[in-house]
């Protein structure tokens, strides 16, 4: 017996130094073809670009960064070489962050992360002809703040400027689908109370954090925020997802980690799959396509995000 016990902690610390040999010799994600675009004059407005392999414009994946909008970087993207082997290629930017926005006194601190957004698809799509990009085929994907970004640009009305001096101005912003996850898909806190009681996310979008400086009190101020509401509606309103969707908007992919419990609290209120089933209603009953993927979702097409974006952007 005691010569077991010694055989199966040596195979066990073998394992272990085979894991950690492996992970130090796993190649370092592909550089990008291009780095650091900038967009625009700030420095947290610049992309990264990956050109698949291709003799004809490509489908794009166009990647927003996850982090609340306070935190996070453009370097990884999920599932990169994926998208790359089935010939489409990748944009993922950066933004300038809430915080930023809440230190330069830009009210509501929100419009930068989500202009910015705005603007990067626009000028991707400017440089269609030069990076040989199919300029309808984009689709938005990003984690929780990124996936609520994501999902704005799928949802609004089309943002271009025909006639804008500004050439960048004049390209669509209209997406051909979306796939995110952990989706925070409004702003509303009195929409996101109902759905789950123990809501925090939100206010700083709108200002409501005392110390842009210190990233822990992001959530700190959820009852003011909601006590402000009223106020408030017309911002909430404009960057909120959910009040934007309508009949002739692109398919929707959304997938979280936990089933929905409408009306209970969540173990993780910011990203919880309330959020998906209440926008799914939405999107049924206007008829835009959509799959909500979560552990024992019924009827799973797609079991993850880049299985509905290869599908969906070379369809």
């Amino acid at each position: 017996m005691k010569h077991f016990v010694s055989l199966l902690f040596a195979v066990l610390a073998g394992v272990g130094s085979f894991a950690a040999d492996a992970k130090k010799s796993a190649p370092p994600p592909r550089a990008p073809t291009i780095a650091n675009v900038a967009y625009g004059p700030h420095k947290r407005q610049v992309l990264d670009f990956w050109r698949a392999e291709s003799t004809a414009p490509t489908p794009l994946v166009f990647h927003i960064h996850g982090g609340g909008w306070v935190t996070g970087d453009k370097a990884i993207v999920a599932q990169l070489e994926r998208y790359l082997a089935a010939g489409i290629s990748v944009v993922s930017i950066n933004y300038r962050y809430v915080t930023q926005a809440i230190q330069a006194g830009v009210k509501p601190p929100v419009q930068w992360p989500i202009s910015d957004a705005v603007r990067a698809l626009q000028f991707v799509r400017s440089k269609a002809g030069e990076w040989r990009l199919d300029k309808a085929r984009i689709g938005a994907t990003g984690g929780s703040a990124g996936a609520c970004s994501s999902l704005w640009l799928a949802f609004h009305a089309d943002l271009a400027v025909p006639k804008s001096s500004d050439p960048i101005a004049r390209e669509s912003t209209r997406l051909w689908c979306a796939a995110v996850s952990g989706a925070q898909t409004t702003l509303d806190p009195q929409q996101m109370k109902a759905w789950t009681p123990n809501s925090r996310y939100g206010g700083h979008a709108f200002g409501f954090m005392p110390d842009p400086n210190d990233l822990k009190t992001r959530d700190t101020q959820f009852a003011a925020f909601l006590a402000a509401r009223e106020t408030l509606l017309p911002w909430i309103e404009a960057y909120s997802p959910y009040a934007h969707v309508s009949a002739d908007d692109p398919p929707i992919y959304l997938i979280y980690g936990a089933p929905p419990a409408k009306g209970i609290d969540a173990k993780d209120p910011t990203h919880t799959a309330n959020f998906g089933v209440l926008l799914q209603e939405k999107l049924n009953a206007v008829g835009v396509a959509n799959e909500l993927v979560y552990p024992g979702a019924p009827g799973v097409k797609h079991p993850q995000m880049h299985d509905f974006l290869i599908a969906t952007l070379k369809k």
